[in-house]
This record gives C-alpha cells, structure tokens and sequence, in this order.
C-alpha cells in the first residue's frame, strides 16, 4: 500500500503499479476476449484516472497512518464461470487508506482487493462499475469504516 500511496501523493499511477493486480495474473483469471487489451484499456486505465482523482483530493503533503482493511470474514470467494473468470479468487472490497492532512484525520476507500497467490493486489481503486473518468472511493473525515463484504 506504500506503493499505491506514492502513486497518491505524486498524482504518478505508475509508482502503484507494483501493488495493482499484475497483467498476467488477470490474462489467466478472466474469461473475455483479449484480457491483455482489457487490463490495458479499462483496468489500468481505470487505476491511472483514479489516482490522479484521489490525488486532487488527498494533495502531496498528506502522511499515510495506516491502511484498515475488513475482516478476513468478509473476504468472499468468487468460484470461476462467476463475474467473467475461469478459477476462483478472493475479494475483498472497502479497504481504508487512513492518512493525516494537516493535522486532520482524513481517509479514502479502494474499491476492490484480489488476492492472488496469497498476495492482495488493488483491482479497482475508485469503484468497479463506473462512468470513465476518475473517481476517488467514499472520502471521509476520519477513519471511515472498511467493507462491506461480496462482489466481483
């Protein structure tokens, strides 16, 4: 989540590429033609939009605290032949990116986490289904509360 919180505070989405769901991981989860064009076209594109949105809202001074993720127990299996993929997946959605602005607890959401090979990686940053442009997942005064469970 360093990573990501770079890519944030710089408005650079490439210093969050190593914590984005890897290109090849997607090419052999997802059952849609020309997954690499997919990731490339939408997903990353999707990424790259909403931390330069989140970067208007957070700023380059910002201080991360911490990163409050739901509870294991809401951690939902997706079986393949489910949301387009051929093998199943953990997901997790409403991670919090808790950070300090100012002297002020402030706090936004990523949409949507996958693990893959026991590590998490962000898919979604902003929101899974979305108008294409970038947006920045339910920002709050304080800490926000993480979750909630399911998805795709």
């Amino acid at each position: 989540m360093t990573d990501v919180w770079l890519a944030v505070t710089t408005g650079s989405p490439g210093f969050g590429r190593p914590a984005f769901f890897p290109e090849t991981a997607y090419a052999k989860v997802k059952a849609v033609g020309n997954p690499e064009a997919d990731w490339t076209g939408r997903l990353w594109l999707d990424f790259e939009l909403d931390v330069r949105a989140a970067h208007r809202v957070v700023g380059s001074q910002a201080r991360l605290l911490r990163v409050d993720i739901a509870p294991s127990s809401e951690a939902a299996w997706v079986p393949p032949g489910y949301c387009y993929n051929y093998v199943g997946y953990w997901h997790i959605n409403g991670t919090r990116l808790v950070y300090d602005a100012g002297g002020q607890e402030r706090s936004i959401g990523i949409a949507s986490l996958i693990s893959w090979r026991g590590v998490w990686y962000v898919v979604h940053f902003g929101g899974v289904i979305r108008p294409a442009v970038g947006i920045v997942d339910d920002p709050e005064t304080g800490p926000g509360v993480p979750g909630p469970a399911g998805g795709c």
